[in-house]
């Protein structure tokens, strides 16, 4: 594999190679949920609403609070929240591991 199957929005780049926060992906890119590591009631409550670990969501937009793509549903949610969302990337529908 010849480097990341997809970049972060952020100059600093991911914390590890195939983790990165929800909130440092960029727009239009698709990645798997990996972990959650908000409070317990938030994390209970982002699972209730389909953000859960090995969902598959899209990040639509990156504005003020990031959209994504949540079973066929928009969820816009912060961008601290975001940084509690550790996602790994999935590769385009192009692109071979």
């Amino acid at each position: 594999m010849n480097g990341p199957l997809y970049s972060c929005a952020d100059e600093k780049g991911c914390p590890q190679p195939f983790l990165c926060p929800l909130s440092r992906v960029i727009a239009g890119t698709a990645v798997r949920v990996k972990r959650l590591s908000a409070s317990p009631e938030m994390s209970h409550r982002l699972r209730e609403l389909g953000l859960c670990e090995e969902q598959n969501i899209r990040l639509l937009s990156r504005q003020h609070n990031l959209i994504c793509l949540v079973c066929n549903a928009r969820l816009a949610i912060s961008n601290q929240l975001a940084e509690t969302i550790l996602v790994e990337p999935l590769p385009s529908p192009g692109k071979k591991r």
